[in-house]
């Protein structure tokens, strides 16, 4: 099986996760301070994301670092 990209991965989580919340992009990216496009690109693994912005998304979906990256898509 060949590996998917981190970015595509993180991009996978961040938006099950947001999804999970019954959010929209534009309602995250309001809550935690960063524009819907940059959040629109980091979903789809256009970007490369900073752990800063990354601990930034997992405070407003109100989730851990650890229990971000216990999900399978982390397996590979």
């Amino acid at each position: 099986m060949e590996r998917i990209d981190i970015r595509v991965r993180i991009g996978l989580r961040i938006k099950q996760l947001r999804a999970n919340a019954g959010l929209t992009q534009d309602q995250l990216a309001y809550a935690i301070n960063l524009s819907r496009s940059y959040l629109a690109e980091v979903e789809t693994g256009k970007r490369n994301i900073s752990i800063v912005n990354l601990e930034r998304i997992c405070d407003g979906l109100q989730v851990s670092l650890a229990d971000f990256f216990a999900d399978e898509l982390f397996e590979q």
